[in-house]
Parts: C-alpha cells; structure tokens; sequence
C-alpha cells in the first residue's frame, strides 16, 4: 500500500511540475475567408503579369497579415522584390520562406539573389542545398554552374553543366561547357564538345521534323468511308424490262425471200 501510495504522489507530482498543455484545435477557416484569400491570391498573380509591383505588393501584404506562415506569399513577394531590384527585401522574403516550409524553390531563388550581388559563395550554398532537396531540375545545376564558374572552380563548373544535360539535353548546356574549354585553353576538350554540338543539333532538327509530321498526320482530314448500297429493286426492275422490250420489238416480217426477224 505504501508503495501505491507513493507511486500516486510521485504522479501528482509530475503533473503539477509539468502540466500538459491542451492540444490546439485547427482552425477551421469560414469560406468567406477562403474566398477572400483566393481573391487576393488571383489579384497578386494578375498583377505580377500585368507588370503592376505596387498592386501585387498591396494583394501579397494583405495575405501575410492574414496568414503569417504563408510561405508561398513570402516567396512570391521575394521575386517581386528582386525584379525591382530590392535584393535585401527579397533576400529576407526568401529566408522566411524557407523558415516555413523547406522548399528548394526558395532556396534556389535566395541563391540566385546572392549570384547577382556577388555573394557567390551564399550562391554556391543555396545552389548545393536546393539540388539535395531536388536534383532533378536543370536549372538548378546550371545556376550553380555560373557561382563556380565565378569562384574559379572550372571543374565543378562543368560538372554541373554535364548534369544538366544529362537530365535535359540542349545545345545551349554544351555551348556553356565550349566556353568553359575556350577559356582555360582546353583544345582538345573544346573539339570534342564542338562535335558534341553538331550532334545535338542534328539530334534536335530530327525530332523537330518527327513532331511536325505528327501534327500535320493529325490535321489532315479522313476521308469520309462511301458504302455502297446494292440497288436490288432497280437491277431486277431493269433485267425485267429489258427481255420484255426485246421480246415485242421481235416481229416477224414477210418478204419474198421468206420469213426474217427483225
């Protein structure tokens, strides 16, 4: 009994030092707000199109007041930011962002804030945790292609760009490796890649040939199918008719010569 009791002492004792919270309940938004939300949402991303930064500005402002923890607006409002040109703003969107909700394309955009004021090392960071979190995006390994390059780190640089196209094979990749080559004095590496070039763009010119016959076998009309009735009515109509002529046209013609049938 002692035992017991102690047991019960010793909880109530855990439950006075470490009170359990009470679990929050999720907030169920009202549809009104929804609405309200999906309406900003629709002014925000018109804007940006319509080339209106102040108005889209006003729309994603109004979401964060609303929604503190949105990261997609906070993203959304850094590449406003940086299209003007405010690349502190848009830096501290994008940290935000990813604060929230580790998504690599807000990573990847704080990188590409940090290539164009020079901070190619913050650059060559973000570029490497984006591809960890995502490393099947072209763009992803060209960009940190560009913040090696910039470092001096030719090798990484091209091994980059090699990935790239490994993933998405264009011309334009192989052109930034014949750069690099050009570059340091790499003759042999260089020719190589000029072939590579031609390859790709004959490769290219193919497909592009394949995808136009495609659209033009799509777009010629069929020619509609003509089935053939058989007329039963009037082919026995006609081979009635035909001996039945034929069989009173026949007359029998006296002459001297003797009968003829005419």
């Amino acid at each position: 009994m002692i035992a017991i009791f102690a047991i019960i002492l010793f909880t109530l004792y855990l439950c006075f030092l470490f009170p359990m919270e009470p679990r929050k309940k999720e907030e169920v938004k009202s549809p009104k707000y929804n609405a309200q939300m999906k309406k900003l949402w629709q002014v925000a991303q018109t804007s940006m199109k319509e080339h209106k930064p102040s108005r889209a500005e006003k729309a994603l402002l109004t979401i964060l007041k609303f929604d503190e923890k949105n990261a997609a607006a906070y993203n959304r409002l850094g590449i406003l930011y940086a299209k003007g040109q405010k690349y502190d703003e848009a830096v501290e969107c994008f940290e935000i962002a990813q604060s929230l909700d580790n998504n690599p394309a807000s990573i990847h955009n704080a990188g590409l804030i940090y290539l164009e004021t020079g901070a190619y090392e913050k650059a060559e960071m973000a570029f490497n945790q984006a591809i960890a979190l995502e490393g099947d995006v072209p763009s992803r390994f060209i960009a940190l292609a560009k913040a090696e390059e910039k470092l001096g780190n030719n090798k990484k640089a091209l091994e980059a760009l090699e990935s790239a196209f490994e993933l998405d094979p264009k011309v334009s990749t192989l052109r930034q490796i014949l750069a690099i080559y050009e570059s340091t004095g790499d003759t042999e590496a260089a020719t190589i890649t000029a072939a590579r070039i031609e390859e790709q763009i004959i490769k290219d010119n193919n497909a592009k040939k394949r995808r136009e016959k495609k659209v033009v076998a799509k777009k010629k009309p069929q020619k509609p199918i003509v089935r053939r009735r058989r007329l039963v009515g009037s082919r026995t109509a006609s081979s009635t008719k035909t001996p039945a002529k034929a069989k009173a046209s026949t007359k029998v013609v006296k002459t001297h010569a003797g009968r003829k049938r005419i």
